[in-house]
């Protein structure tokens, strides 16, 4: 199998390092090939990342609550730089407060994102994901 490439990161003025790196290894280990951009990351820098590496996914991080304005427009930025249909996931503490994830889940979808993972998602909720939406393999 050819190994899928995923740009992963923490975006915003977010500097929540730990989680990052435990996507990282878990994502390496299943498989992926994983471009590791790590914190306060820019779209910009995910948009390029994605661009130079042939990546099939952009996975974003965000703990510190502001990931919903971090992530605002990061959809059309894909597309005009190219990146027109690339898997687009969000994960973390993404919005401030306690707020139903099913409105939240609304909300990123309406912004472009496949697929949205709420705080406290096992890695491997988001590698199965990955290996469905990218290899087509279903558990």
């Amino acid at each position: 199998m050819e190994k899928k490439t995923i740009v992963i990161g923490v975006i915003g003025a977010d500097v929540h390092a730990v989680g990052n790196q435990i996507l990282y290894y878990a994502f390496s280990e299943a498989g992926f090939n994983v471009v590791n951009l790590g914190v306060m990351v820019s779209q910009e820098e995910y948009i390029e990342a994605a661009i130079e590496s042939n990546a099939e996914a952009i996975v974003v991080s965000s703990l510190y609550g502001h990931g919903e304005l971090d992530c605002q427009g990061l959809r059309e930025k894909c597309d005009e730089a190219g990146l027109e249909g690339i898997l687009l996931y969000v994960g973390g503490n993404i919005v401030v407060g306690k707020q139903p994830f099913e409105d939240v889940e609304k909300r990123f979808k309406a912004m472009g994102f496949d697929r949205v993972f709420g705080p406290g998602t096992a890695p491997e909720t988001t590698i199965d994901a990955l290996k469905e939406d990218l290899l087509g393999i279903k558990k």
